[in-house]
């Protein structure tokens, strides 16, 4: 299994974005999806691989929908929507890699490297930690809920309103000042140069990985695709 450096992916993060500000055509998005997706298979993670791409064809499917609906007002509006969901989906592909196969020293790591100031550091390892132990929460929350036959979910919105979406509410601001409160208490605010029991360091697959996901980008403004 081949895992790219944080640094990599931060970098494709980065792409991913600038694939929504350059508002690239379909072929060039193809491939850098395409791109993207090949990570997911080469670190061992074939099903959310196989998943995003299922969830990818069958947005492209259906965005092409859009050139025979003629007058049809629901099927154009189907058709833009998965346009606008499939837009968005190489920026989950390529922070769902990112988040899955990183962690937490790993990152902090990179982002120093990089000269990330700290603030910004102290502000990523508190948002990280925070949405796995919100999870958490739920999970717990849904349990309890079930044990007391209590139904939840999207068939029961006022029920999942009180007993879930509400205790998470004021659940989340304790849990936000818990992690600043323990990020702070290891020292991660401190000035002066920090060290890692982590090391990371750019192989060569990492750059050529880089140039090879880029060249698509550089082609289209180019006129190229």
């Amino acid at each position: 299994m081949i895992c790219l450096d944080p640094r990599v992916k931060l970098y494709l993060l980065l792409e991913a974005n600038l694939l929504l500000f350059f508002h690239v055509n379909t072929v060039t998005e193809v491939i850098i999806v395409v791109l993207f997706l090949l990570p997911f298979f080469l670190s061992g993670k074939t099903k959310s691989a196989l998943r995003f791409t299922i969830i990818y064809m069958i947005l492209l499917i259906i965005g092409m929908m859009t050139d025979s609906a003629g007058t049809n007002t629901l099927l154009n509006f189907v058709a833009m929507a998965a346009v606008g969901i499939r837009m968005i989906l190489p920026c989950l592909i390529a922070g769902a890699y990112a988040f899955s196969t990183t962690t937490p020293s790993e990152l902090f790591c990179a982002l120093r490297k990089c000269h990330i100031p700290e603030g910004i550091i102290i502000t990523c390892a508190v948002v990280i930690r925070f949405f796995p132990t919100v999870m958490e929460d739920y999970r717990q929350i849904r349990d309890g809920m079930a044990m007391r036959n209590i139904y939840i979910g999207m068939f029961h919105p006022l029920q999942s309103l009180e007993y879930v979406i509400i205790p998470l509410l004021m659940n989340g601001s304790t849990v936000a000042r818990d992690l600043s409160v323990a990020a702070l208490t290891k020292g991660i605010g401190l000035s002066g140069r920090h060290t890692s029991m982590v090391q990371i360091k750019m192989q060569i697959y990492d750059w050529i990985y880089m140039i090879i996901s880029t060249i698509p980008l550089i082609m289209f403004k180019g006129g190229f695709l």
